[in-house]
């Protein structure tokens, strides 16, 4: 395998399936939703070695340490070979909680609520939200 010193931080954000394609990754660099060592940084910005990445997800906040620098895109059960997944169980959690929400369960073909039922729905999340 070739080595490399350093990569573009949006073409190892890609390649490491972090990201589905590598535009999306460079998009959230410039939000600023991507952290080296703390700091902002551009999609130009290079990595390398043990270099630590923050990436923010609304409503986690994933950490990974990079472990090997890698240009093309690895399969998933490679990934493990080029970033290390430090993120803290408690902000897996948040995702499993934020999904955890009341659903709501309509027949097939019955249609858009009325105007009744969809008070006593709001209501109902009302009150949920507050529980």
């Amino acid at each position: 395998m070739e080595e490399h010193n350093s990569v573009r931080i949006d073409k190892f954000l890609w390649s490491v399936r972090l990201y589905k394609t590598r535009s999306i990754a460079s998009d959230e660099c410039r939000k600023g939703r991507i952290l080296i060592n703390g700091i902002q940084v551009k999609p130009s910005r290079t990595i390398s070695r043990d270099e630590i990445i923050i990436v923010r997800k609304p409503p986690v906040n994933y950490t990974y340490r990079v472990i090997e620098p890698i240009e093309n895109r690895v399969s998933a059960k490679l990934v493990n070979k080029f970033a290390e997944d430090l993120t803290p169980e408690e902000e897996k959690m948040k995702l499993d909680l934020s999904h955890s929400g009341a659903t709501f369960h309509r027949d097939k073909g019955t249609g858009r609520p009325t105007k009744k039922e969809r008070r006593l729905i709001d209501r109902f999340q009302d009150d949920s939200n507050f529980s």
